[in-house]
């Protein structure tokens, strides 16, 4: 356990009903008996683990707050160590107050994400269920919030576990049948080593082929919403984000800037940016947001590119066709309540997915999202097996996979099994990384620099 007993305010920063300023170490309930005094006079000390208590913050007999002291007793806590929570009036200057009395009388403040740096260092969770905490915080759908429970409550690592159990097994039973050849060990056998490796492989190549979905669950999804001047795409964007975001007009050039919005289109967040129409002018404003709408189109996830169907294709149309070759793209055909004089067929050559809609009633839209998820891979995706979150998680386990890889190629080759378990050693290690096992202070203190203070 660390030696200094820290505290932070645990609530959004702001008025609110409740504010909750939580004390964590050896002398966190010594720190929080200086300021709390319960109305039945009985000390937090004296009290059992699990209990809320009644009282009043003070500090130099002036009286703070009322407030509900709750305590927790190490190890049955969040970090493992002795934890008092102060719940008091919510509010900028009471929850400060609180907090200021508390460092008073013996706590530091917290540092980001110390209280569950804690919890990862004290054994109550694992690197990957530390990471899922954040995730928790800043789900913004169902979906998210579902994912990133299931991972704060041990999918992943149990789906990590599996894996490292059987190569665990493979290494010690080869180096068994290595280095004691007179005992009665079982023969090791190319066939079983390498069915061992393919099982390994297949299941690490499932977690990283899953990742881009989870991915897009957890985190959302860069989305461009593009086209040439009154197509349609200020329409989507309001009909996406369910009021009128961007300004809808007849007159070309309108929307002259990015705007932003996330939004929630079936179970996927896009981070949804309607842009300036791509043509060529002569107005240096429009020019302005012409040329942001190209750098956006190079640097997203994906392309909602929109086409208006009771119009002929157009140069601008066709250039943009061409530049959605390597990026992931939904057509959009769009006025499809008007006579269609577009042709189809020019966009089905580049463009896979094609989606008709009328952005202005509506109608499409159900399908549009049935093409969304079909784009991102979270169609038929279950974010509750537990998924990789994040590109240290997403490193690791294809530095596991390279090693698996090595190893199923250096038994192929006709090597020695001391070369084979080498890799799987070096498998088994890449594992314990991704959990946190086996890694340094550094990939620590880097993992829960970005959390919030407080958590």
């Amino acid at each position: 356990m660390s030696e200094n007993t820290i505290a932070a305010i645990s609530t959004a920063q702001g008025q609110g009903g409740i504010g909750i300023i939580r004390i964590s170490g050896n002398d966190a309930i010594e720190v929080a008996d200086k300021i709390f005094v319960s109305v039945s006079g009985k000390p937090l000390s004296s009290m059992e683990g699990y209990r809320a208590s009644y009282g009043k913050a003070v500090e130099e007999g002036e009286m703070l707050d009322e407030v509900v002291a709750i305590l927790y007793r190490s190890p049955r806590s969040f970090t493992g160590e002795d934890v008092v929570e102060i719940c008091c009036h919510g509010g900028l200057y009471i929850t400060r107050r609180v907090l200021r009395a508390v460092l008073n009388n013996g706590a530091v403040l917290a540092e980001p994400g110390e209280f569950t740096k804690r919890a990862f260092l004290n054994g109550k969770m694992d690197l990957s269920e530390a990471q899922a905490v954040m995730d928790i915080i800043s789900a913004q759908s169902r979906q998210a919030a579902r994912a990133a429970v299931s991972t704060r409550t041990g999918a992943l690592r149990k789906r990590i576990e599996d894996i490292k159990s059987d190569l665990v097994s493979l290494a010690g039973h080869l180096c068994a049948w290595a280095d004691f050849p007179e005992e009665d060990i079982p023969e090791v056998t190319d066939s079983a080593i390498a069915e061992t490796l393919n099982r390994a492989k297949g299941k690490i190549e499932k977690l990283l082929n899953e990742y881009e979905a989870g991915q897009a669950i957890l985190h959302g999804v860069d989305t461009v919403i593009a086209g040439r001047p009154n197509v349609g795409k200020s329409t989507l964007m309001n009909l996406l984000s369910g009021f009128d975001k961007s300004i809808v007009t007849e007159i070309p050039g309108t929307t002259r800037d990015v705007v932003e919005e996330t939004v929630i289109v079936g179970d996927v967040t896009l981070r949804l940016c309607d842009t300036a129409g791509i043509r060529d002018t002569d107005n240096p404003v429009e020019k302005i947001g012409v040329d942001r709408t190209k750098e956006r189109l190079s640097s997203c996830s994906l392309v909602l590119a929109v086409f208006d169907s009771s119009q002929e294709l157009t140069d601008e149309d066709i250039k943009l066709i061409d530049s959605l070759e390597d990026i992931p793209s939904i057509a959009i055909i769009n006025k499809t309540d008007l006579e269609r004089k577009l042709d189809i067929n020019i966009i089905s050559k580049k463009i896979n997915h094609i989606v008709y809609i009328s952005a202005i009633s509506g109608d499409g839209k159900q399908e549009l999202v049935d093409a969304i998820a079909e784009v991102s891979g979270t169609k038929d995706f279950d974010p509750c097996a537990g998924i990789l979150s994040g590109e240290r998680q997403r490193s690791a386990a294809q530095s596991a996979l390279d090693c698996v890889t090595d190893a199923k190629n250096t038994l192929d080759a006709g090597y020695s099994f001391d070369a084979v378990t080498v890799c799987v050693e070096d498998a088994i290690d890449a594992l314990l990384q991704l959990t946190g096992e086996n890694v340094s202070d550094a990939v620590v203190d880097d993992v829960f620099h970005s959390f919030c203070v407080g958590k």
